[in-house]
């Protein structure tokens, strides 16, 4: 399978590193064009990819279309490359704010698949959300999946929870680092060097969210399992719930959903 990106944007490049990374997909099979040659033209040269000379060329190159610019411009992009657009071809769309109805006002009957990834997919441990038109066929929902599982996991969502999953997914990568720092700087606090007190805050986040993933039990359970009565861990978490731990986060993915629908 051809794939060709319109854009190399941060997420565009994410997508593409964790592609090779896990060897998903060729690089002679990545075909790329931006309207930032100084920026595109070296990260393909560096990585094998074909650079292309327009976004026309790449779509007729390609099997799979990526788009991956920004939101402003995302339709008029999609329509100039339309007539490149033949039988058997298909567009993933990563582009936040442009649901699909919006697509077939300008494009018309297009396979399109809507996804939403998170910055992990460039280490192969990433959230996708995917929902695809009616157009897109059974074969080629289930191709697109299986690119986006082998960067981590998938969930297929409707489109109006794509607001909440860039909350869930999208933007909590940096509140989990904020977190992480948080504990290290704890660390310090107590005698710990910056980097030895970061590296064991982010194992154990990682251990911890591997768990929840591996238990049908709960994340609260979990808890009850790592705390003894009147114990160190429950006064610590004590400490937190008191000084708004919980009401912080909510607040935190509310202010993120507010923003992303536009009601901040």
């Amino acid at each position: 399978m051809k794939i060709g990106f319109i854009g190399a944007g941060n997420m565009g490049r994410a997508i593409i590193d964790g592609w090779l990374k896990t060897k998903t997909v060729a690089p002679a099979d990545l075909y790329i064009h931006s309207a930032h040659a100084a920026s595109y033209e070296p990260y393909a040269k560096a990585n094998g990819l074909q650079a292309m000379a327009s976004n026309l060329a790449v779509a007729e190159a390609a099997d799979v279309i990526v788009l991956a610019v920004k939101p402003n411009i995302a339709l008029h992009v999609l329509k100039s490359v339309q007539p490149a657009m033949t039988a058997g071809k298909w567009v993933i769309t990563m582009v936040s704010g442009i649901d699909l109805a919006d697509y077939e006002t300008v494009v018309g009957a297009m396979p399109i698949l809507r996804i939403m990834p998170n910055v992990n997919v460039a280490i192969g441990a990433g959230m996708t959300a995917l929902v695809g038109n009616d157009e897109l066929t059974a074969d080629q929902y289930a191709a697109g999946q299986q690119l986006f599982d082998a960067l981590g996991a998938t969930s297929e969502i409707g489109e109006k929870d794509f607001s909440t999953f860039s909350a869930l997914a999208g933007s909590s990568p940096a509140y989990i680092y904020f977190f992480i720092d948080a504990m290290a700087r704890a660390g310090v606090k107590h005698g710990l060097d910056k980097a030895t007190a970061t590296k064991i805050a982010a194992q154990a986040t990682l251990g911890s969210a591997k768990m929840v993933l591996a238990s049908d039990k709960i994340p609260f359970d979990l808890i009850d399992q790592v705390s003894s009565p009147g114990g160190t861990t429950v006064a610590g978490l004590l400490a937190m719930e008191e000084a708004g731990f919980m009401t912080a986060v909510v607040k935190g993915i509310d202010a993120t959903i507010a923003k992303e629908l536009g009601n901040d």
